[in-house]
């Protein structure tokens, strides 16, 4: 797809860094660039190299400057793209994007960049929103699902997918031409195990929905417990800060507080919440309902116990309550510089892990136990996971319209009815990667990147 006009916006982002990167894409950013630049003659020079010289407004210089060539089709966008690196001077950011738009560049939108890349068939669209995946991640398994993405291997396995179902799907449309004289070009039991091991592979990829989505955006973990057990203090040990009020009084916390952790490559998101107790105080007692929400919704709980204030029992009590939110959850038993050898013996009757908060024991065997709950440490570069919503919906939507296919197989439905759900199951495949699309889609997916890529 040819685009006549040629766009430029600011790549890095603004602040006090050294260097600011301003790109142009489109036909005429090597002209436009050109006309500004002191130095070598841009037009003559060979894609993939790097010039200096200087930006002039006339005969007036604004920068020192480098500028890297890319000549198309060998670019991010596969159009001509020119960017140049300046002093990262707010000021001198602006005169240049300003010269620039004069000589007849246009201002970016959010994603265009990438956007173009693929409408130039540069990448499809799940590797185009893996870029986003990308610029966002804030961790090493974030970072390695997001380079699998972009990569191409989830396309890789949709596309596999594709042309079996296109193969079958073009010898039962040719079964249409002839449906005079009844006969069968798509072999109905090859069929019904293709779509048998197409949806094999569609539901394991839908089941890794939950282990992809917790890499992007981290495990969300509660530290629950009764009042004054600990909870802020393990949060605050967690994050090395002090981000929660700790006190010797109940009921302090009345609202959750969340940080993040990253723990040997996986983020956590640790929720503190109020403690759970029976309580008049309509605030505290808001707190406590808002606490056994966020339990349910939890990836993993957390649960903190101090045996000084429950006999063992009473935590067994506590822990029957955990269990019936059918949440994982570890059992920790805090202060246990305050225990006796008796009481820590008597306490090994529930598996705890044996923490002190306030001193940082037996924290780090904490974090190991929570890679260990998750299981996500030990991620493969090769793993295909899902980490977008709306891919796991159109394979549902997939997935459906398989069915279909395989109950008219069964209930030997015509030809018609069989094309019909194979290209309703092809549809929804060929919205994950954009092979269909609509101009609404692409406005939602690249309106959410940054501006510059």
């Amino acid at each position: 797809m040819a685009n006549l006009d040629t766009i430029v916006a600011l790549a890095t982002a603004t602040g006090s860094g050294a260097i600011a990167v301003i790109r142009l894409s489109g036909p005429q950013a090597i002209p436009i660039v050109k006309g500004v630049f002191k130095g070598k003659d841009l037009a003559k020079q060979a894609s993939h190299t790097v010039h200096f010289g200087t930006i002039r407004n006339g005969t007036e210089i604004l920068d020192e400057v480098l500028v890297s060539l890319f000549v198309a089709p060998h670019s991010y966008t596969r159009e001509d793209v020119v960017e140049i690196s300046a002093h990262n001077s707010r000021y001198i950011i602006e005169r240049i994007l300003e010269l620039l738009i004069q000589r007849g560049a246009r201002a970016a939108r959010p994603g265009e960049f990438t956007l173009r890349a693929f409408l130039n068939g540069q990448m499809d669209l799940s590797q185009a929103e893996a870029v986003a995946d990308l610029i966002a991640s804030t961790s090493a398994a974030s970072h390695l699902v997001a380079m699998q993405q972009m990569r191409g291997g989830f396309s890789t396995v949709l596309k596999q997918l594709r042309e079996q179902l296109i193969q079958f799907a073009s010898l039962v449309e040719l079964e249409l031409d002839f449906s005079e004289e009844d006969v069968e070009f798509a072999n109905r039991s090859q069929l019904e195990a293709l779509i048998v091991e197409i949806n094999r592979v569609i539901h394991k990829l839908i089941g890794s929905f939950e282990q992809g989505n917790v890499l992007k955006n981290g495990v969300p973990v509660v530290i629950a417990g009764r009042p004054n057990v600990g909870k802020s203090t393990l949060l605050n040990t967690l994050l090395n800060e002090e981000r929660a009020i700790v006190s010797d009084i109940a009921g302090t916390t009345r609202d959750t507080i969340e940080d993040e952790v990253n723990i040997h490559g996986v983020t956590f998101r640790f929720i503190d919440t109020a403690g759970i107790r029976d309580t008049r105080d309509v605030i505290e007692a808001k707190g406590v309902e808002r606490t056994r929400e966020k339990m349910r919704k939890a990836r993993l709980i957390v649960y903190l116990a101090d045996p000084q204030q429950d006999d063992l029992d009473e935590i067994k009590s506590q822990l029957a309550e955990v269990a019936q939110l059918g949440v994982p959850y570890v059992t920790v038993v805090n202060k246990v510089d305050l225990l006796t050898r008796d009481h820590v013996d008597t306490l090994n009757a529930i598996n705890p892990l044996f923490i002190s908060a306030k001193n940082n024991t037996g924290v780090e065997e904490l974090k190991e136990e929570l890679l260990r709950k998750v299981n996500l440490h030990k991620l493969d570069a090769g793993d295909v996971l899902v980490t977008n919503v709306r891919h796991v919906e159109a394979l549902r939507r997939t997935e459906e319209a398989l069915q279909g296919v395989l109950l008219g197989i069964k209930g030997s439905v015509t030809s018609d009815f069989l094309a019909m759900d194979i290209r309703q199951a092809l549809h929804h495949l060929g919205e994950i990667t954009g092979s269909v699309s609509t101009d609404d889609l692409l406005d939602n997916i690249f309106s959410k990147f940054c501006i510059g890529k």
